[in-house]
């Protein structure tokens, strides 16, 4: 009787195991903005570039900034474009401009 119970557990221990590894997998990662810019810049789009939120404080702004553009720079391989509107992200965030003077 004990062999059986023993037989059965492995059985479903096994069935367990496969179900657990066939899962879908799940999302780890912090899914990414996979939109287009919009003609004008806004608050929430730059925090959306940076990775922040809309109230995040200055340091923290500065902090993403430094971050997202060491990842994107152009002497790094990065785009110009990219760059550019990192830029415009920051400024936006640290309220230096209204609008968008991207040169692209």
């Amino acid at each position: 009787m004990a062999v059986a119970a023993a037989a059965y557990a492995g059985k479903y221990g096994i069935r367990a195991w496969q179900a657990f590894k066939a899962r879908p997998p799940t999302a780890r990662m912090r899914k990414f903005y996979e939109g287009g810019f919009q003609p004008a810049m806004t608050r929430r789009e730059a925090a959306l570039i940076l990775g922040v939120r809309e109230s995040t404080p200055t340091e923290k702004v500065k902090e993403a900034h430094r971050r997202v553009m060491v990842a994107n720079h152009p002497d790094a391989g990065g785009s110009h474009y990219l760059a550019s509107k990192i830029n415009e992200a920051k400024d936006i965030m640290l309220r230096r401009t209204k609008g968008s003077n991207s040169a692209f």
